[in-house]
C-alpha cells in the first residue's frame, strides 16, 4: 500500500539497490548501548561500514521478542540512564549526518503508548524516524496504531511469518508500509549458525498481494544466511545479535567495538552483491 504521507526513503533505498542488483542489508543496535556517546559513534560506523538502513530499538525492561543477547544490551542502556527522549535525541543527531540512510525503531506497545496518543509518532517524525515496528502488536490488532502512524508520516511495519494465513497477509499488505519484516524462525531474535529457510512461498504471496518488500530477520548472522534469504526472494535482510553481541564482547573499548562491527557488517553487505 503507498501513501504519500509516509517517509519515501524506504522506496528510494530499494529502487537504488534494485538498479544495482543488490539486496538491503540492515543493522539493528540498540541505542544506548553501551552508553550514549558510544552508541552514536557505532551508528555512524554501522552505515559508512555499508549498512543501507538502521533498524534501532528503545530500551525497555520487557523485550519479549528479543533474544538474550539483545535484552543484555538493553539492560545495559538502562543501566546507563538512557531514556526514551535520549532515543529520539540520538536519532535526530544522525538523521543531520545521514540525511538519505532509512531509520526505523523496533519497540513494544508500552513503549509508544505510554506517551499521549500520537506524541511517540510525532516525536518520531520530528526527528526523521522513517518506520516504526511493534513487535508485540500483531496485524489483527494493529489497525489503531497503523491509523496514528500515517496520521504522524511514519511507515507502519508489520510482521509475517511462513505460517501465518493468507487473510492475515492480506490485511498486512494493506495497512504495512516501508517493509514488511519477515522472522526467519519462531522464537526469539538470536544470531543462528544454520538457517532452514522456507520463505519463498511467503514472499511470493506478500509480492502477489502488493505488500511493502520483505526483509528477512531473527537469526542472520553469517554472509550464506544473506545469500541464502536473497535467493529465496527476500528483499534484504536484517542483522542484530550478531552485532550486539560484537559490541557486548568489545565493553570498554568503543574503538575494537566500532573495528569489529564494521568488518561484520562489510561482510555481509558484501554477500547482498548477487
Amino acid at each position: 500500500m503507498t501513501d504519500i504521507h509516509v517517509s519515501t526513503r524506504y522506496d528510494a533505498m530499494f529502487d537504488r539497490l534494485r538498479a544495482r542488483g543488490e539486496g538491503a542489508f540492515g543493522a539493528f543496535l540498540m541505542l544506548g548501548d553501551p552508553d550514549l556517546e558510544t552508541s552514536a559513534r557505532l551508528l555512524r560506523a554501522a552505515v559508512e561500514a555499508g549498512a543501507d538502513m538502521l533498524e534501532v530499538g528503545i530500551p525497555f525492561s520487557d523485550p519479549v521478542a528479543d533474544g538474550p543477547v539483545i535484552q543484555a544490551a538493553a539492560e545495559r542502556a538502562l543501566a546507563a540512564g538512557v531514556t526514551p527522549a535520549d532515543c529520539f535525541a540520538l536519532i535526530g543527531e544522525f538523521r543531520a549526518a545521514f540525511p538519505d540512510i532509512p531509520v526505523g525503531i523496533l519497540t513494544y506497545a508500552n513503549i509508544v503508548v505510554a506517551r499521549a496518543e500520537g506524541a511517540f509518532y510525532g516525536a518520531s517524525a520530528q526527528v526523521g524516524l522513517d518506520s516504526l515496528l511493534i513487535a508485540d502488536v500483531p496485524v489483527f490488532e494493529a489497525e489503531p496504531f497503523v491509523a496514528q502512524a500515517r496520521a504522524g508520516k511514519v511507515a507502519p511495519v508489520l510482521i509475517a511469518a511462513p505460517n501465518t494465513p493468507e487473510s492475515v497477509l492480506e490485511k498486512l499488505a494493506r495497512l504495512g508500509a516501508g517493509y514488511t519484516y519477515c522472522v526467519a524462525r519462531a522464537g526469539v531474535t538470536g544470531a543462528d549458525e544454520s538457517l532452514a529457510l522456507d520463505h519463498r512461498g511467503l514472499f511470493e504471496t506478500l509480492q502477489r498481494l502488493g505488500a511493502p518488500p520483505p526483509i528477512l530477520g531473527f537469526g542472520i548472522s553469517k554472509p550464506e544466511h544473506v545469500r541464502s534469504a536473497l535467493a529465496a526472494g527476500a528483499a534484504g535482510v536484517i542483522s542484530g545479535s550478531a552485532i550486539v553481541g560484537r559490541i557486548a564482547a568489545n565493553l570498554g573499548d568503543p574503538a575494537a567495538a566500532e573495528r569489529e562491527i564494521a568488518s561484520f557488517i562489510r561482510e555481509m553487505k558484501a554477500a547482498t552483491r548477487q
